[in-house]
């Protein structure tokens, strides 16, 4: 049985927790994001947060005010990167691993970022998430980056959170979007991140209940095929599906893209987060 539990993080002053910053252990280490405005305490091994987090808090499009919910948020980097970026927001990180939910939880407080850590599996039932205040048509925002590596084409890994986290099932892809359409208000938006190859699969499971499809494909440079799908949806959004021009992580010449080194470093965003 799963178990869900919530804890709103009083986030404090940032002078009061910067003076109450310990070493991190020595199975968890302490790294940067947006350009040092947000610090995150993560596992050393296994599954870590990187550019797909970032890269898809700024394609969220959510607004001051909107009740966000990032569905498996680990140690929350990107819904608290959403918050960095957007002041105002209800932030909820739901993550089924106790251990990292309790890194979010400090990642929160010690970023001086509000939010409320919840424990649960995101295919636990709807009775479950209401028992943890996640009732339907509730959230003007839901975040995911879903388990999306074909494991089929996939090696095992030894470590069961690592696998758990990168690896998909036959139902991932459709259970998310289902939890996420039933917590969305109508016209409420849908934000996520899937590797490029699978994008008929994100059309067929977005078919039922959302609409106004934007789609960024992420290609690590102008040679290669994409690797990535950044997608924006709306509940009951009528509005024809859209492709927006590519996302270079890299030009020509293998230089690190400026506006996309200016995203990372928490100084843009995408064109799918804007109103």
């Amino acid at each position: 049985m799963i178990r869900a539990f919530s804890s709103e993080v009083d986030p404090g002053s940032r002078e009061e927790n910067a003076s109450k910053k310990e070493s991190p252990a020595p199975d968890v280490t302490e790294d940067g994001f947006l350009g040092g405005q947000l610090t995150l305490r993560q596992p050393r091994t296994g599954h870590r947060a990187g550019h797909d987090a970032i890269l898809l808090a700024a394609a969220t499009p959510a607004r001051s005010g909107d009740r966000v919910v990032d569905l498996g948020s680990g140690v929350g980097a990107a819904g608290l990167a959403v918050a960095r970026r957007v002041a105002g927001i209800d932030l909820a990180l739901v993550e089924i691993d106790p251990t990292l939910a309790a890194l979010a939880r400090g990642n929160a407080a010690a970023n001086a970022l509000s939010a409320d850590v919840i424990v649960l599996d995101v295919e636990a039932t709807a009775s479950a998430f209401a028992a943890a205040g996640l009732v339907p048509d509730s959230a003007d925002v839901v975040l995911m980056n879903p388990p999306f590596n074909d494991p089929a084409r996939h090696r095992a890994s030894p470590d069961v959170v690592r696998e758990r986290a990168h690896v998909a099932t036959a139902t991932t892809l459709a259970s998310w979007v289902h939890v996420a359409r039933r917590m969305l208000k109508s016209n409420g938006r849908l934000a996520m991140i899937w590797r490029a190859d699978g994008i008929a699969e994100v059309l067929a499971a977005l078919d039922r209940g959302f609409g106004s499809v934007e789609i960024l494909p992420v290609h690590a440079d102008v040679t290669a095929a994409a690797i990535r799908i950044l997608v924006r949806a709306t509940k009951g959004g009528r509005a024809p599906t859209q492709l927006h021009a590519a996302l270079l992580l890299n030009d020509e010449s293998g230089v690190p893209n400026k506006w996309v080194q200016e995203i990372l470093a928490g100084n843009g965003d995408l064109p799918l987060s804007r109103p």
